[in-house]
């Protein structure tokens, strides 16, 4: 396996676990989507688009 397909498979599963501790954990996780915003994704799969300041636009 090339090491770029190494680094986005560990991506990936860092991802997939950080929703696994969310639900745990009954809170949620913060990404960024493929249109570059930032989402917020709960633990009982509801996401929302983060705007303004949370987004890290002033």
């Amino acid at each position: 396996m090339e090491q770029t397909e190494v680094l986005k498979k560990l991506i990936r599963m860092t991802g997939e676990r950080a929703r696994i501790d969310a639900k745990a954990n009954d809170t949620y996780v913060v990404y960024k989507n493929n249109q570059n915003q930032l989402v917020k994704e709960h633990a009982n799969g509801i996401t929302e688009l983060l705007k303004g300041e949370e987004s890290g636009r002033a």
